[in-house]
């Protein structure tokens, strides 16, 4: 931990990448991850590509293990900050992307993007059609169920880019 660490403090983006991806591939490592360290991680997350790379790559996958608590990703999807609120939404992607080792979680994924439905951050509502794409790979009929459900506070772009991916497995036919 302490070379991640070390990466993190004061480090740019290649140095974050570096960080990351030698946490999520030493195990005995990435255990020792909780709700406090992946906090301490977020100093500084402030634009697409570093919170979308950690999401997927460390908090996410944490979260799936259980590493990480529901109740922090809730916390992220309540703040006032934009990038904790994406963050909160792409952590539900490991849940459901087989790439990233995840089997389906509707009931994790679902509350996070409940917790998100009125936001109309950019950044946001398509972290949310990321989220509900994903979902879509491995539970189809629940998140059409959910966009039907959830109709009248969707943002237009992620109904769009979710019924077209229900309908043609692509966000854009």
């Amino acid at each position: 931990m302490k070379i991640v660490r070390r990466l993190l403090d004061g480090g740019g983006w290649p140095e974050r990448v570096i960080a990351w991806e030698l946490l999520a591939s030493h195990n005995p490592v990435f255990e020792l991850l909780n709700d406090k360290i992946v906090d301490e991680m977020t100093v500084g997350l402030s634009d697409w590509g570093s919170v979308d790379l950690f999401g997927v790559t460390v908090v996410g996958q944490a979260w799936r293990e259980r590493l990480v608590s529901d109740r922090k990703i809730h916390s992220w999807a309540r703040s006032p900050d934009r990038w904790r609120r994406r963050l909160a939404l792409v952590a539900t992607v490991p849940l459901n992307s087989r790439a990233r080792g995840g089997s389906g979680d509707s009931v994790r994924t679902l509350r996070v993007c409940r917790l998100l439905l009125d936001d109309r951050d950019a950044m946001v509502v398509k972290a949310l059609s990321w989220a509900l794409r994903e979902l879509a790979k491995r539970q189809p009929e629940v998140v059409d169920e959910f966009i039907e459900l959830e109709e009248d506070r969707i943002a237009a772009l992620v109904k769009r880019e979710v019924r077209n991916k229900l309908s043609t497995g692509k966000k854009t036919p």
